[in-house]
């Protein structure tokens, strides 16, 4: 599908049943050796009541947004914007050297105390992200919750997400409980895991990880682990604006078409 100006990308999931995937709304893999994929990029556009995260395996993406900040992402460096009461950014992406270009995008939705609370951009390079190593051989990187008393930098959110990259060798399993009563999601990047049984570029709502935990198979896996607390609240979506009824969404439009979504009056 395309999205932005024109970047070719992949839709895991969003849009449809977000009780399901709730807090998350969506989750997108740009994936390409080919610039005409997706150098047109995401030109300036608004967000409220969400949490967008990039995270970025290859390649490069340059943005800018309306609280001034301005810099590039680059490969394992995370970006955790919350739009609250409003923002308005651009994402500009660039290949590496070989015209590789690989990220994820997803968005966590925010409760509706904090849907019109101030904007917040925090970014994290990769050294930044801890990193550890599993006894086979596999690695964890903890972007945000707690493996194994390792703490990700990112901290704060109203949802309590776990956001991990996890590498497993052929046939080696990955044993970790998610919090109770949490949505959980795994979306495998590369390789196989027979179980579940899932292959590349699929993902699964989980219920939990079983006894045996999650297990690669001969090929190896490399996936993404999200899980963060069901909000449970009324969602009226359209684009990049997620609120809970449709007058507050049609508030957004109009405030963003005559100029006044980011000016803070509106903002609790």
């Amino acid at each position: 599908m395309l999205e932005g100006a024109g970047v070719k990308l992949q839709r895991i999931f969003g849009f449809s049943q977000p009780e399901l995937y709730d807090p998350f709304l969506l989750l997108d893999d740009f994936h390409s050796s080919r610039p005409e994929d997706y150098l047109k990029g995401f030109p300036w556009h608004p967000h409220r009541g969400i949490e967008t995260i990039t995270y970025l395996i290859e390649g490069e993406v340059d943005h800018q947004d309306s609280l001034g900040n301005k810099g590039t992402i680059g490969p394992g460096d995370v970006q955790w914007m919350t739009a609250g009461g409003g923002i308005i950014h651009q994402e500009m992406p660039r290949g590496d050297a070989q015209g590789r270009l690989w990220g994820l995008q997803l968005w966590a939705n925010l409760p509706a105390s904090e849907k019109l609370g101030p904007p917040r951009y925090r970014g994290f390079t990769a050294d930044e992200i801890p990193e550890a190593s599993l006894a086979d051989g596999g690695k964890v990187k903890v972007i945000a919750g707690t493996w194994r008393g390792i703490q990700g930098p990112v901290e704060g959110v109203a949802i309590n997400p776990e956001y991990f990259d996890i590498t497993l060798e052929p046939d080696q399993a990955f044993l970790h409980t998610p919090p109770p009563g949490e949505t959980f999601i795994i979306y495998l990047l590369t390789g196989r895991l027979t179980d579940p049984g899932l292959s590349s570029g699929t993902a699964a709502v989980l219920e939990d990880i079983g006894a045996s935990g999650l297990k690669a198979g001969k090929e190896g896996a490399r996936f993404i682990w999200i899980s963060g607390r069901p909000l449970k609240e009324p969602i009226a979506w359209q684009g990049p604006i997620v609120m809970n009824t449709q007058k507050e969404l049609e508030e957004a439009f109009r405030q963003y078409r005559d100029g006044t979504f980011l000016d803070p009056p509106h903002r609790s």
